[in-house]
């Protein structure tokens, strides 16, 4: 069967984010004296809530620290903000799933505030179906954002496709019991990606158009 449902994640996946996130954990650890890390440890967990983010990337991070932490990321990120861009290719492939009647849909860990606010800005936001955050539901790779979505929807899961570029999107997807398509260009390498068995595992985003668009159902669009 056709899918007739496809999620994709945000940053990294829709989004040239990764960079960004990165440079804004480190930058809210050096503003607290805090160990800073990797760009490896730090673009780990890009698709997690953010606060589940921070306590694996920054381990020495105490509770009482979390949120002039949490307020200094957000300063770094958004001085960043102008230079966020959608990898080139994204619009144009949203456009034909979506003038093709497919239903489409973001889960991502981003909250809703930074969701929205990157939806107004890439005028998007009329494009998807539904949307969740990780601040409305469970975290990833907990399924519940894919539950939601499929609920909200009315789509089972073998019409669905989850998009992501981390495990933390591709073991969503398996827990949801839907498939999963992996992208190399965001925060996580392809060997892991790979260990999560994805349907397939795509270098740019015309590879990903080459592979998704033959596969997607659309939705039959009455003349009135």
């Amino acid at each position: 069967m056709p899918y007739s449902l496809v999620i994709f994640d945000w940053d990294g996946t829709l989004m040239d984010s990764t960079h960004s996130i990165v440079a804004a954990i480190q930058g809210a650890c050096r503003d607290l004296d805090l160990p800073v890390p990797s760009n490896d440890s730090a673009s780990w967990v890009i698709g997690l809530s953010l606060e589940a983010a921070l306590r694996s990337a920054v381990p020495e991070l105490r509770d009482d620290q979390l949120p002039e932490f949490l307020n200094r990321y957000r300063i770094h990120y958004l001085l960043r903000d102008p230079e966020l861009r959608l990898f080139d290719g994204v619009m144009e492939l949203l456009a034909t799933l979506s003038g093709m009647g497919t239903k489409l849909a973001v889960a991502t860990g981003k909250s809703r505030v930074g969701l929205d606010r990157a939806l107004a800005a890439t005028a998007l936001r009329p494009v998807f179906d539904a949307t969740r955050c990780a601040d409305e539901t469970f975290s990833k790779p907990h399924p519940g954002m894919l539950f939601e979505l499929m609920e909200v929807l009315d789509v089972p899961p073998e019409d669905v496709i989850m998009i992501g570029d981390t495990s933390h999107d591709l073991r969503m997807a398996t827990n949801a019991g839907v498939h999963g398509l992996a992208v190399t260009y965001g925060a996580h390498a392809r060997a892991e990606l790979a260990s999560c068995a994805p349907q397939a595992i795509v270098n740019n985003v015309a590879e990903l158009r080459e592979w998704l668009v033959p596969r997607v159902a659309g939705r039959t669009v009455s003349a009135g």
